[in-house]
């Protein structure tokens, strides 16, 4: 076979050129076939630990005829976070049935979750186009093994695209076999992303109720509160939150924020400052302080070194 050559490892990664190029076409996938059953042992040794996008479109075949489905959904995912430009969704093998059939919900919500991993726009008719293989797959696996958890992190990737329908759809699926956090939270960021405040903050208080030891989702809450413009209640809510995890840089931060949006204390600014820098997020940090430095009657000196801590 022409492909083949005298370097199998090249040939493969030819091959996965020729996919990236046109992923729905056969060709290259047959000859992929033809390739690992002649070479497999070469193949296997010069393959071992290369993630890089010339030859991970051709493993995650691999992994497929070797029926190792969860594997070969999660390669799939990786690929496609990191460019989801190309619709590697269209290969032929990720609409078969031997794969729909046996890849697990966990393995298929792990993979949806790499292909957001880099921050890119899918929120586009075009994005929405090329992901409409992965659409059909949830769809198939979240009704043959609705598996709460799994098909709440699936919705992410719906969601991220401007699906919400179908993002509200599994997160409904999930609650027909079992209430559980996780899916509120999904629910909560759907409506989040859609701008609806009100439905975000019953879905987080849904989420609480369910969870009510959960530090993380009284902070959630809170910034939706605040959003809102009910500093009391992101106050209070963030007071909840620091009973149950009194140590979170986050939470503490969050709080001192709050309450100098709220009252116009200097001495919470002060807090937020010392705070700040700890922050691993930096665009919430940069939130927090535009936030506090809009609190009523505050020093311009320590509101132009708050913002000073900000812009480093």
């Amino acid at each position: 076979m022409a492909h083949c050559g005298g370097n199998p490892v090249g040939a493969v990664k030819l091959l996965a050129g020729e996919i990236a190029a046109a992923p729905a076409a056969p060709e290259a996938y047959a000859a992929l076939g033809e390739l690992r059953r002649d070479r497999r042992a070469e193949l296997e040794e010069g393959l071992e630990g290369d993630v890089s996008l010339s030859s991970v479109p051709a493993q995650a075949y691999f992994l497929f005829l070797d029926g190792d489905m969860d594997n070969a959904v999660m390669a799939l995912g990786s690929v496609t976070g990191v460019r989801p430009d190309v619709a590697w969704g269209g290969a032929p093998w990720f609409g078969d049935a031997r794969f729909l059939d046996a890849v697990s919900a966990e393995a298929l919500a792990e993979a949806c979750l790499r292909t957001l991993d880099y921050g890119h726009d899918l929120n586009t008719a075009a994005m929405r186009d090329r992901f409409a293989p992965w659409f059909h797959a949830v769809e198939v696996v979240s009704e043959r093994s609705p598996v709460p958890e799994s098909l709440a992190a699936m919705s992410r990737l719906p969601r991220a695209c401007g699906r919400y329908d179908l993002a509200f759809a599994l997160c409904d699926r999930a609650d027909a076999v079992d209430r559980v956090m996780w899916t509120e939270v999904a629910r909560a960021g759907t409506w989040r992303a859609m701008g609806d405040m009100d439905q975000t903050a019953a879905a987080f208080e849904r989420a609480l109720a369910l969870d009510v030891t959960n530090w993380s989702l009284y902070l959630d809450l809170a910034d939706v509160r605040a959003l809102q413009g009910d500093f009391a209640a992101a106050v209070s809510l963030v007071d909840q939150g620091l009973r149950h995890e009194p140590h979170d840089v986050t939470l503490r931060a969050a709080g001192a924020a709050y309450r100098t949006r709220l009252a116009g204390s200097a001495d919470d600014l002060r807090d937020l400052i010392a705070l700040a820098p700890k922050l691993a997020n930096t665009s919430y940090r940069d939130l927090l302080i535009d936030c506090a430095c809009a609190g009523p009657g505050l020093p311009p000196s320590l509101v132009a070194e708050a913002r000073g801590v900000g812009a480093r």
